[in-house]
């Protein structure tokens, strides 16, 4: 979808020259007063508007005051054959992006236009993200519009006030830790603990003392009495990262653990109650290990009262641009540098790697490209060495950060549009609604497309 563009100007020549030069990248629209101008900001969803600062009658700056009190303003440029440092400074303080002199030079406004837009879409994205914060605190680290991060979320909130097991499963970096903390805080019980055990990390005696506790001198080096994790989340929740690494024997008291709701320190015969929701994570298949005699069948149960799935990010490509804005905003500030968008370069890498190790490996290629930048932009070349193999790369700069990239036969502007549409109406089971916040357009744009693609 073309961004949308409204160029106001008093003269004929001006709007008419600048329509052919930017309608390859734009949608245009022209209008050459301020009444006009008003009717179709009102009518259109305009994305960029690109005003003179004298224009007849009317004045440019009151356009942009007008402009500025819409519900969702476009981005402003202003435009002058009356340049000054005065003007320039006044416009942008009215809320105007930039200010360009005229005569105009086509490739610095071309230049400026999608600047501005970069600027526009990391602000939307921004404010969408700020939206889900505002929604639930607990589940804000849970970035994501695709159906699927939505459906881990709604079984998130339903099951998080209840006592019972979570078993959750998928590959390394999808985010296990983070449903466990989300669970956890939207318990019932945020002001106890959330302890947290990594199975993978102990031997099997190191382990089930950690988990149990041992009375000093139960074995050689137990100099002292220690406390288990269990014990310590007396009254919180114990979350077991990599249940599936956790040996035999440790299996058996585990499970009396769960059943009795009780446990006994190494080197002692006397059960201590505690209180604690176990949530447990893995990323191998337990059914498998059931099946192969590797994990208790009666165990597996008892932890997989509820299963999450936490999906792939390659599963949920819609979401990738969306957390990659996220993590930019998040290392910008970490590291002190000021915010910048993502190149379409740049995204169609993001979105056509395969993501091997998912958020976490996303996390670090966002935080690689935000130190290596000094340019007003992330681009390919700021990525990681992995994100810089060539993969069909646009030779062009057309900024979408909504891009979808289905792979049609025919690369062309009618099957993009018409397979990205069909796509988004299929997944939705036809909710236009949906398929419109999936496609990052209104429900009326959709509409529209809908019927002058014929579908």
């Amino acid at each position: 979808m073309l961004p949308t563009l409204l160029i106001v100007d008093d003269e004929r020549a001006t709007r008419e020259g600048l329509r052919s030069a930017l309608e390859e990248d734009f949608d245009v629209y022209t209008a050459a007063n301020n009444s006009e101008a008003m009717m179709i900001l009102k009518s259109e969803e305009i994305q960029l508007l690109l005003t003179d600062l004298r224009l007849g009658g009317d004045s440019g700056m009151d356009l942009i005051d007008a402009t500025a009190k819409l519900p969702k303003p476009p981005v402003m440029l202003m435009m002058t054959a009356y340049g000054s440092v005065d003007t320039a400074v006044e416009a942008m303080r009215r809320g105007a992006f930039h200010f360009v002199t005229k005569p105009l030079n086509l490739d610095e406004v071309e230049m400026l236009l999608k600047r501005a837009l970069r600027s526009q879409n990391l602000e939307i994205e921004n404010v969408q993200l700020t939206k889900q914060v505002k929604k639930s605190n607990n589940l804000s680290r849970l970035i994501g519009r695709s159906q699927e991060i939505k459906q881990v979320t709604e079984l998130i909130e339903q099951i998080a006030p209840t006592r019972a097991t979570v078993l959750i499963e998928g590959e390394s970096g999808t985010g296990k830790e983070v449903v466990a903390n989300a669970i956890h805080h939207l318990s019932g019980r945020p002001a106890s603990k959330l302890v947290i055990v990594n199975c993978a990390a102990l031997s099997p005696q190191l382990l089930e003392s950690e988990l149990f506790g041992h009375e000093k001198g139960s074995f050689t080096g137990a100099a002292q009495k220690r406390i288990g994790r269990f014990e310590q989340a007396d009254g919180g929740t114990l979350f077991l990262d990599e249940i599936g690494e956790i040996d035999p024997a440790t299996q058996v008291k585990l499970l009396r653990a769960l059943s009795e709701r009780s446990i006994e320190r190494v080197g002692s015969n006397s059960p201590i109650k505690v209180d604690v929701r176990v949530i447990s994570a893995t990323n191998r298949n337990l059914r498998q290990m059931v099946d192969e005699g590797k994990f208790r069948e009666d165990l597996f149960f008892r932890l997989n009262v509820v299963s999450i799935k936490m999906p792939t990010l390659r599963a949920r490509p819609e979401d990738i641009v969306l957390m990659a804005n996220a993590f930019l905003k998040e290392f910008s500030e970490e590291n002190q540098r000021p915010l910048k968008p993502l190149s379409d370069r740049a995204i169609h890498q993001l979105i056509s790697y395969n993501w091997p190790g998912n958020v976490r490996e996303l996390r670090t290629a966002i935080e690689h490209g935000v130190v290596m930048s000094n340019d007003d932009f992330i681009d390919v070349t700021h990525l990681p060495s992995f994100l810089r193999e060539e993969r069909d790369l646009p030779a062009k700069d057309h900024e979408n950060t909504q891009i979808i990239l289905p792979a049609p036969t025919e690369l062309n502007l009618h099957a993009l549009e018409t397979n990205a549409i069909r796509a988004a109406l299929a997944r939705t089971g036809d909710n236009r609604t949906q398929a419109a916040e999936l496609l990052g357009i209104s429900r009326r744009t959709l509409q529209r497309k809908i019927k002058e693609l014929e579908l």
